[in-house]
C-alpha cells in the first residue's frame, strides 16, 4: 500500500487564525463579483456563465483526473517518487471543485489551478515547506526516508503480542510490560 506522509518543516502556511476570516470573506467576495459581473453583462448571461463553468469545471475535472491518475501509475510502474504527480492530482482535484463551486472568484483561482505551470509554482511551494515520505509498504518500489524524524526500523521478531521471551536489543516492549 502506498503511504505518503506529510510533515511541515518551516512553519506554516497559513496563520490557523486568518482561515474564518477568509471563510467569511469568500461569500461576500464572490456575491460582490455577481453584482459587477450582473452590471456589466445582466442577469441571465450571468447566471449562464456561472452554469457554463461549472459544467466546464466538471469535465475537466474528469479530463485531467484521469491524466493524473495515468501519470501518477507511471511513476509507480517506473519507480520513481510520484509525489509531484500527487500534490498535481490534489490541485487538479481542488480546481475542480473551484469551479462548481457558483462565483467567478474561484473560477478564476480554479481556471489557474488546471493550468500545469501554476501547478508546478505550487509544487515548488511544497516542495520547499512540506516533508514527503513514500513508502511502498514492501512493495520493492522507491522508497525515500527524509531523515528528520526518528524512525525505528523493526524486524519481525523484535515485536511480539504472545507471551514469551523478547529480543533484548529490541526498542519496544510487549504489549502488558511496563
Amino acid at each position: 500500500m502506498l503511504g505518503i506522509l506529510m510533515q511541515p518543516n518551516s512553519g506554516r502556511f497559513v496563520r490557523a487564525s486568518s482561515i474564518p476570516f477568509f471563510i467569511l470573506l469568500l461569500p461576500l467576495i464572490e456575491i460582490a463579483g455577481f453584482i459587477i459581473v450582473g452590471r456589466q453583462i445582466g442577469v441571465f448571461p450571468t447566471l449562464a456563465l456561472a452554469v457554463a463553468t461549472s459544467i466546464a469545471g466538471g469535465m475537466l475535472l474528469k479530463h485531467q483526473g484521469f491524466g493524473v491518475m495515468t501519470r501518477i501509475r507511471n511513476e509507480v510502474a517506473a519507480g520513481r517518487d510520484p509525489s509531484r504527480e500527487l500534490a498535481h492530482g490534489v490541485m487538479v482535484l481542488l480546481a475542480g471543485i473551484l469551479l462548481l463551486l457558483p462565483g467567478f472568484f474561484t473560477d478564476i483561482i480554479g481556471i489557474l489551478l488546471f493550468l500545469p505551470p501554476v501547478r508546478d509554482l505550487g509544487w515548488n511551494f511544497l516542495r520547499r515547506r512540506v516533508d514527503f515520505t513514500v513508502d511502498y509498504g514492501g512493495m520493492g518500489g522507491f522508497s525515500r526516508k527524509s531523515g528528520r524524524g526518528k524512525t525505528i526500523d523493526l524486524d519481525e521478531e523484535d515485536y511480539s503480542r504472545r507471551p514469551g521471551p523478547q529480543n533484548p536489543h529490541s526498542p519496544w516492549k510487549q504489549i502488558g510490560d511496563e
